[in-house]
């Protein structure tokens, strides 16, 4: 087999005067060895190697062997390559130990490369060394090598060894090939938690959820890794409800959560708004002193955030020790998400007095502060040091908060000369951004321009079809958003139905466009038409314009009135004790007649209505909005 990446080894000739074997070389690989554990980066190797090869110690493999493996954990593999090109005869753990390197270095093909020269080298494998390059293929998804290495271990009696197999469960998971997964698995007389962890991961990874399920029941003595691992598998599929009744399930059965369980489960909440669930799984932290180190305090400080209670977001933030960069980073994103502008500002300048180097993320979160809060030249100070003191390229999402920035500003013509000299191509984030500027601010000429872009540039999803037709739709086209809307039905483009979350009781109500699964339904459509006159004696009139079919006016009032984010409030009024605040989580952007109604509901019931929809959240509080009517 050929290999891009030679490591090929000099002549087997060991230095003049060399003896591995006296009490005075034993002494010195000692004490070599005990000085390479010590190192932490690179430049502390190459004194001590030196030294090995003033003593003539090069060649031995045991002190080769922990210099290949030190350079590995010091991300310095270049340095271990030049090591191994200079080893006399490696054996089969000098080269496990190379191969391992360029495995975590993420240099899966290159590992692969070095196995096949092993081979070629007449080296016998050995089934750490099959470990290694197995799970080379699986990163690597080489599936066709994976068959072969597959091969060789048979041949060798090494797929007895439970590592291999659980390597090779890996591979044919990832690779998609479950038939030759399942046989591997099937073949293992002891299925134990490890082995269904790995496949029902396997499964999650291609999003066949029942499949891994049934892997899941399975395992009868369930421990706390399998069922964090059922619980992320589900998250990361978006199947939150189902994620957190597998939760409660799993403290039903008296298993103990351990961080990463706490963190798969914050995340669902997170996103579900489930804020008094979140506050649970927090005293439970607290109750078995799980540590709120920058790993779960990052993941506390997001759910308080998402959910919309920035205040106890910042005490968790004041309250974790250690903070890191992604520590700052979630309060940062959390101020700016609920619209605290200056706070996100002031906490990304202490971030940097603390010595702590921002991140990508960390000029997102603030920039995007400075958008929602009108900061231009706060803004603009920001991006321009982003690129001078810390040498960070703007990137897409890195712009767009700048075209957002001018946009809210009303400074369109400014945001689309911006536009045209960047240096990354613009994508459909960024003309949508514009457009709604031009919506906003009525400069329908540029508008117009910017939608012409956007229904030129190929496929739009959904959102940005609706973006356009609306816009020509303020402007009284008609016409033209009737046929951005027909362009999307012709093209069998579905638009994401509308859905609005609300928690009551430590339960999530789900609601679609006019919903009756409910079973309070009747005191729902009650409870609507009771605000629908309250709203319209304080001034309310339903927007009909933003209804593109063609129906009557009273059959538009009637599409907009059931609007999935109007039942979840009216549940929650009739659910919840007066005065309390109501927290709702919508998947899309909330329409300008739903928000122009919760603002009056907000002043009538007054109540505090937190709502998140899929740009951002709208605090609405006595009869107003802290996005000041523009999201």
């Amino acid at each position: 087999m050929s290999c891009s990446m030679q490591v090929a080894t000099p002549p087997s000739r060991l230095p003049p005067n060399s003896n591995y074997h006296n009490r005075e070389s034993q002494q010195h690989r000692k004490q070599t060895i005990s000085l390479l554990q010590t190192c932490r980066n690179v430049n502390q190797i190459s004194p001590i190697h030196a030294n090995i090869i003033k003593n003539g110690l090069e060649q031995d493999h045991f002190i080769v062997f922990e210099l290949l493996r030190v350079c590995s954990n010091c991300d310095a593999i270049d340095y271990a390559l030049k090591i191994f090109r200079r080893t006399q005869e490696p054996n089969v753990y000098l080269y496990t130990a190379l191969v391992d390197g360029l495995v975590l270095s993420g240099s899966y093909f290159h590992g692969i490369n070095v196995y096949v020269q092993m081979i070629e080298n007449f080296i016998v494998p050995d089934d750490f060394v099959i470990n290694s390059v197995l799970k080379a293929c699986g990163l690597e998804l080489d599936l066709r090598m994976g068959k072969e290495i597959h091969a060789q271990a048979l041949k060798l009696e090494l797929c007895t060894n439970r590592q291999v197999k659980l390597k090779l469960i890996e591979l044919y998971g990832k690779c998609g090939e479950f038939e030759d997964m399942m046989r591997v698995f099937d073949g293992m007389p002891e299925r134990d938690v490890v082995a269904i962890t790995v496949t029902m991961s396997a499964y999650f990874d291609r999003g066949l959820i029942d499949r891994a399920c049934d892997v899941f029941d399975l395992v009868k003595g369930k421990d706390t890794v399998c069922w964090t691992s059922m619980i992320d598998g589900l998250v990361r599929n978006g199947e939150m409800n189902k994620a957190l009744e597998y939760f409660r399930q799993m403290q039903r059965e008296g298993v103990r959560a351990n961080e990463f369980t706490i963190v798969c489960v914050l995340s669902a909440c997170a996103q579900l708004g489930s804020l008094e669930l979140g506050k649970w799984i927090h005293s439970y932290v607290k109750k078995y002193d799980i540590e709120v180190n920058h790993f779960v305090g990052s993941a506390l400080i997001n759910m308080y955030s998402r959910c919309g209670s920035i205040e106890e977001a910042e005490r968790v933030f004041e309250g974790v020790k250690e903070k890191e960069v992604s520590t700052y980073n979630s309060i940062i994103v959390g101020f700016a998400l609920n619209g605290q502008s200056a706070e996100a500002v002031k906490m990304f300048q202490r971030m940097i007095n603390e010595g702590i180097r921002p991140t990508n993320i960390s000029f997102v979160g603030v920039l995007n502060a400075c958008s929602h809060g009108g900061l231009v030249d706060v803004g603009f100070e920001i991006f321009h040091r982003m690129q001078i003191d810390y040498c960070i390229e703007p990137q897409v999402e890195h712009y767009g908060c700048i075209v957002d920035l001018l946009g809210r500003a009303g400074r369109v013509d400014e945001a689309h000369n911006f536009i045209q000299n960047m240096k990354v191509n613009p994508d459909h984030i960024i003309w949508g951004s514009l457009l709604s500027a031009c919506k906003v601010h009525q400069n329908y000429e540029l508008g117009e321009r910017v939608a012409q872009i956007l229904l030129n540039q190929g496929p739009c999803d959904t959102g940005t079809h609706i973006l356009i037709s609306n816009f020509y739709s303020s402007w009284g086209k008609w016409e033209d958003a009737l046929q951005v809307r027909a362009k999307l039905k012709k093209n069998c483009v579905q638009k994401e139905p509308g859905c609005s979350l609300i928690e009551v009781n430590n339960e999530i109500h789900e609601f679609l466009l006019g919903d009756i699964r409910h079973p309070q339904k009747k005191e729902i459509y009650r409870k609507l038409e009771e605000m629908d006159q309250k709203v319209r004696l304080n001034g309310y009139c339903p927007q009909v314009d933003v209804v593109s079919q063609d129906i009557m006016d009273q059959e538009k009032e009637w599409a907009l009135a059931i609007h999935s984010e109007k039942l979840a409030l009216c549940y929650g009024l009739i659910s919840t004790k007066p005065h309390s605040t109501l927290r709702i989580v919508k998947n899309l952007r909330v329409c300008d007649d739903c928000h122009m109604m919760i603002k009056l509901v907000s002043k009538i019931t007054r109540r505090k209505i937190v709502m998140r929809d899929r740009n951002r959240f709208h605090h609405f509080e006595n009869g107003s909005c802290s996005c000041g009517d523009y999201w």
